[in-house]
């Protein structure tokens, strides 16, 4: 198990090292390359979790909470990945859209005489500053979405996260026999961190919808 566990680890570090090196390439077309290798990894990630959920249970009975610890921070770091590579992929095809919404606006011919091949002129420089500004305010917008969207995904991410390593840590309690006063102080510490989560998503719920109302 604990090959299994270092080598998930290690996938999880080379993929953060393929966005970083997709960051630097935007543009380029071996982009496309690096996005397939780092969908393969996150399948590999993903597929070494299941085979660890197994394993973790033949582990002994004093060492199985941390390894389940470990195994949901590989999770949790996993779908970090996989929410990076959609909002990658998502902004690709925008900007592809974009640039062919230009290209047919700039190569749509007229068939008018002079006089109105200035006026279609001033209008097409109109329709054209017109269609830039709907896409940056369609920008701004879908970023904001995408970026609450992340926040509010992690937040549960967060939450789940907490309420496991609670269950486990009230299962070490009981095993190691801990007094009733160290039991509560973790069951309020627990509750307290319950509620500033979901102080921070209604806060963010409310900053995304106000944002959205203003840009639009």
């Amino acid at each position: 198990m604990e090959a299994l566990y270092h080598q998930t680890n290690g996938l999880v570090q080379e993929t953060q090292e393929c966005f970083r090196k997709l960051e630097h390439m935007k543009g380029s077309s071996n982009t496309m390359a690096i996005e397939k290798e780092i969908q393969g990894r996150i399948d590999s990630i993903t597929s070494n979790c299941e085979k660890l959920d197994i394993m973790v249970n033949k582990e002994p009975a004093m060492r199985r909470q941390n390894a389940k610890l470990r195994i949901d921070q590989l999770k949790y770091d996993n779908r970090h990945l996989q929410a990076a590579l959609r909002m990658y992929q998502h902004e690709v095809n925008r900007r592809q859209e974009e640039e062919r919404e230009r290209e047919e606006l700039l190569t749509r011919r007229f068939t008018t005489n002079a006089a109105s091949e200035r006026a279609t002129a001033i209008q097409i420089d109109h329709s054209l500053q017109h269609h830039d500004s709907l896409l940056n305010a369609n920008r701004g917008v879908d970023d904001l979405l995408m970026s609450g969207s992340s926040i509010l995904e992690n937040m549960r991410d967060q939450r789940n996260t907490l309420k496991g390593a609670r269950r486990r840590m009230m299962d070490i309690a009981n095993t190691l026999g801990l007094s009733n006063s160290t039991m509560r102080f973790i069951e309020r510490r627990a509750v307290q961190d319950k509620y500033i989560l979901m102080a921070g998503m209604a806060v963010t719920s409310l900053i995304v919808i106000l944002m959205i109302i203003y840009l639009t």
